[in-house]
């Protein structure tokens, strides 16, 4: 007989691979400038909602002496605001009014967008796979807590290897990036 197949239904788990990114006040993030509406841009920095950014939040900007910012640059900056009630705002400053490294990014370089859990591993204060990787050649790297990586070496096939192998340590252990940086490295 009977017997309906006991309750419960879909089963609730935590996705750890959270794939959108929700804004943490202090957090430094690339974003994308989507419009430009008087005095402020708006940024899509893949969360729900896009965030604002004053032209005064630069090192030595005024009202004179305006940032150059056009719809498409790619910005690095911090949350000065993030909660979920209000608008996330961003600045390119940190508290004493430099730039610390914040502001636009450079043009000719790659953006592609890797997992949360990934960025943060590649954020740890001297991670290996950056110190292993900038053995084979120079190249600028820009880490966004938001899972976006801008990266730049001197040509374009080398940004693209760093790109890959950045991508690809993901599902590496150790010991097999180590192996595909020897081979890169000719070694």
């Amino acid at each position: 007989g009977g017997g309906g197949g006991g309750g419960g239904g879909g089963a609730y788990w935590v996705d750890s691979q959270q794939k959108r990114y929700v804004p943490v006040k202090g957090d430094h993030v690339i974003g994308i400038v989507t419009a430009k509406t008087g005095d402020v841009f708006k940024l899509d920095v893949g969360g729900s909602e896009q965030a604002s950014l004053s032209y005064l939040a630069f090192e030595g900007a005024t009202k004179r002496n305006r940032p150059n910012v056009q719809v498409g640059d790619l910005i690095y900056g911090q949350f000065l605001v993030a909660n979920k009630d209000m608008e996330p705002e961003m600045v390119c400053i940190d508290s004493s009014g430099r730039s610390s490294g914040m502001g636009i990014i450079g043009q000719d370089g790659f953006l592609f967008k890797v997992s949360l859990g990934l960025i943060r591993k590649l954020l740890a204060p001297k991670c290996e796979i950056i110190q292993e990787l900038s053995q084979l050649y120079p190249f600028e790297l820009v880490l966004g807590m938001n899972g976006r990586i801008w990266v730049k070496a001197k040509t374009v096939q080398q940004t693209l290897i760093i790109v890959n192998i950045l991508e690809a340590c993901e599902y590496m252990t150790a010991e097999q990036r180590k192996q595909a940086l020897a081979k890169l490295s000719g070694n």
